[in-house]
Formats: C-alpha cells, structure tokens, sequence
C-alpha cells in the first residue's frame, strides 16, 4: 500500500470518535500514515491547549515528509484552479497536495476541494469507505 498523508480534517473527525473514520485504526496498524510540519502546526496547538499530551507525542511520533516549497509549481497549481473555476483554494492546500506529489502519496482529507482539483492537479486521493 502507498503512503498516506492524513490531512489535518481526517484526524479532527477521528479524534471526535466519529465512527465514519474507524478505519483510520486500520491505516495505524498497517503503518503507512505520514504527516508534516504543516498538519502538525494545525493540530499540536489545540493538543497541547487540552494538555493531551500523549497524543501529542503519538502524532509527532509518525513519519514526516519533508516538504519542499516550489513556489513557481503553486503559483501554476492556484492559476490551474482558477481556470476551472475553483478560486477558493488556500495555499496550505496547495502545499499538502504538492507535499504529496514530491513523496509520491495518497491524501486522506474530508475537504472536498481536495477531490476537485484532484482532477485537474497531480494529487492523488486516497478513496475511504463512507
């Protein structure tokens, strides 16, 4: 199975104990999650808030991709959106999808924007069972 990057809305779901994202156990198990700095700056701060800090640890505790800004490659990714009238896209997303282009990874995101500009953008998606 290819690496999975998790976005920062799959594991707020998941956290929730929303049973649509059981499945996310599965993924832990058979250990192809990967995260990065920047879904890491999105959740530690509430983590850590809530003083959940073993969770905290456990999250920092799966594999990091290194991501790699290719500012020129957003620029043409947001300019690619836009033509197809998706113009709602933030540059974080952008960097999630081109973080998962450089490592060659499936995303897990519940953001629909994510599936839009899937068709459109080399990002792959991963495919959950809801």
């Amino acid at each position: 199975m290819n690496n999975i990057l998790i976005d920062s809305s799959v594991w707020i779901e998941y956290f929730r104990g929303n049973k649509n994202f059981l499945f996310v156990n599965d993924l832990i198990v058979t250990n192809v999650l990967c995260t990065n700095e920047l879904i890491l700056t999105e959740l530690l701060p509430f983590i850590l808030y809530k003083k959940e800090f073993d969770l905290s640890d456990l999250l920092c505790s799966i594999r990091k991709l290194k991501m790699t800004i290719n500012w020129e490659e957003l620029c043409s990714f947001q300019l690619i959106n836009i033509k197809n009238g998706n113009n709602t896209v933030g540059i974080p997303d952008l960097m999630i999808a081109q973080n998962c282009r450089q490592n060659k990874c499936k995303l897990l995101s519940c953001d629909k924007h994510f599936r839009v500009f899937a068709k459109f953008l080399p990002l792959e998606v991963y495919n959950y069972p809801i």
